[in-house]
């Protein structure tokens, strides 16, 4: 059945008089009201005002319009019911077999006249009704709709269906601003509400023995894990996702050619340096064992270079996560059957400022720990001063420590890490660890701490492996007592003012 008369009234007018055309071209009748029929008449476009129709006048300032049996009886009858056309008929009810509605701006505006009665009203009678019905709240689906109207003389079952999910969503969405509103004004609590659409179910999640699956944000359009497209390879796992999810949003914290190598949600290995492919091979170089079987994150086009480096060394990698290929370099990496391959696009920082962790029976939200720490940030307590070359390492390690578990420490010589101490209750066992994995490496190395020092005794362990600059917030009672001993050692010590505790 052909649509024979649409219903246009919408407080965004993006591109509804080019499509109001197409529908007029069609044959198809447009009642209208208010601004909207004004805005239509005056592109050149036949309106019958939906006052004219229904035999009652707007009133109200505008609060009454559309609020008549002659609309929603046109809206909500079903075609195929006999007693509904023939009530219909005997009442002067036309069907009403399109509707366009886009709602007032109440969450741009949030003032009581701006709560939109008679657009929910029509969506949702014509959503209800979408067997019969198409309803259009979103001006980019105005040329799709067109379309299929131009060649059909009707929009599809699947459209209209999909059409009468999307305005329900957007319904939905107005009401919970609309709560927001008048909670804000009682002084009531907040009401979070999230909304997560699925991607997939996933094999399993942490374990093999826990269900799992994975949801997205659909108004996120950042350049993250979630949004990045798999190019091949077995279907990502839980663990997969999370340590994605590490390798990129440290690879994002630098604008210099930088890889990141991710092992158990922890860096293993970081490196920058003017050519991708160097910095590739010196982040693998800082701990090759705890590698095998990690998730690899750059910031520049992957190329052959470092598909040559991972056969020459045979490495096993889990996931690579790079703005792009070189067509060759991925023809490679693509012979390998169960390795999983991402492209982001160009990387962005995050637009998302919100942090949320859950706990049992409620979440933790909090800012992004975003911001950019720069030299002027920095406060030397010691006698001895940093180098501009230290000083620059160290910011380079801070940034990193910035996405180690606590308590965490990070070593660095220029722009390659050499040691990394994750997790560990006590700040000098993560020394000790760091010292471990870097071994000779670490002498000339200056070292990020993610929290102040208690005591002296992690600055102690560190001098003795070497060290020779660190950063740290600062911030302890024993501060003094801290600086005195890194005066007695010769390391230079700069306070940052910035804890980077992460759970």
């Amino acid at each position: 059945m052909a649509i024979q008369r649409a219903l246009i009234s919408v407080s965004d007018k993006t591109g509804v008089a080019e499509f109001a055309r197409k529908l007029v071209e069609q044959g198809i009748e447009i009642l209208s009201t208010g601004g909207t029929a004004k805005a239509l008449q005056e592109a050149g476009i036949t309106v019958t005002e939906v006052s004219d129709y229904t035999g009652f006048p707007e009133m109200m300032d505008g609060r009454v319009k559309t609020l008549s049996p002659k609309i929603h009886g046109g809206l909500l009858a079903l075609r195929d019911n006999k007693e509904h056309m023939n009530q219909a008929e005997e009442n002067g009810v036309k069907m009403i077999d399109l509707v366009v509605v886009n709602l007032y701006p109440f969450e741009q505006t949030p003032i009581i006249e701006n709560i939109d009665i008679g657009g929910p009203s029509m969506i949702r009678s014509a959503a209800k009704n979408f067997r019969f019905v198409t309803v259009l709240t979103d001006p980019w689906d105005y040329d799709a709709v067109a379309s299929e109207v131009a060649e059909n003389g009707d929009t599809s079952p699947e459209m209209r269906e999909k059409l009468a999910r999307k305005a329900f969503t957007m319904t939905s969405k107005y009401d919970e601003a609309i709560d927001a509103y008048f909670r804000e004004n009682l002084g009531e609590p907040e009401l979070l509400n999230l909304h997560y659409e699925k991607v997939s179910s996933l094999r399993y999640g942490e374990n093999p023995h826990q269900k799992a699956a994975f949801f997205r944000n659909p108004e996120n359009t950042d350049s993250n894990i979630t949004n990045s497209t798999v190019l091949h390879g077995k279907q990502l796992s839980f663990n997969n996702l999370v340590d994605g999810d590490s390798a990129l949003e440290l690879v994002k914290e630098f604008e210099a050619p930088t890889a990141v190598f991710i092992k158990h949600n922890n860096p293993c290995g970081v490196a920058g340096a003017e050519k991708i492919e160097d910095a590739f091979i010196k982040a693998y170089e800082v701990d090759t064992m705890s590698a095998f079987g990690c998730v690899i994150a750059v910031n520049r086009e992957f190329n052959n270079a470092m598909v040559d480096h991972i056969k020459a060394n045979k490495m096993f990698v889990e996931v690579i996560i790079a703005p792009s290929y070189e067509k060759k370099a991925l023809e490679r990496l693509m012979k390998r059957e169960n390795l999983r391959i991402l492209e982001t696009g160009e990387l962005k920082k995050d637009s998302n400022s919100r942090d949320i962790k859950k706990i049992e029976g409620g979440l933790l939200i909090q800012t992004k720990d975003d911001k950019e720490l720069t030299a002027e940030d920095l406060k030397v307590v010691t006698e001895k001063k940093p180098s501009a070359e230290e000083i620059a390492s160290m910011l380079f390690a801070n940034k990193i420590c910035k996405h180690v578990m606590s308590n965490a420490v990070v070593m660095a010589k220029g722009t390659v890490v050499t040691g990394i101490g994750a997790g560990q209750m006590s700040r000098v066992d993560s020394v000790f660890i760091a010292g471990h994995k870097g071994g000779e490496n670490i002498k000339g190395s200056v070292m990020a701490s993610d929290a102040f020092f208690p005591f002296p005794d992690a600055l102690e362990e560190a001098a003795k492996l070497g060290v020779t600059s660190v950063i740290q917030p600062g911030g302890s009672i024993n501060d003094d007592l801290v600086i005195q001993r890194a005066n007695e050692l010769g390391v230079a010590m700069v306070f940052s003012g910035r804890r980077y505790f992460r759970h």
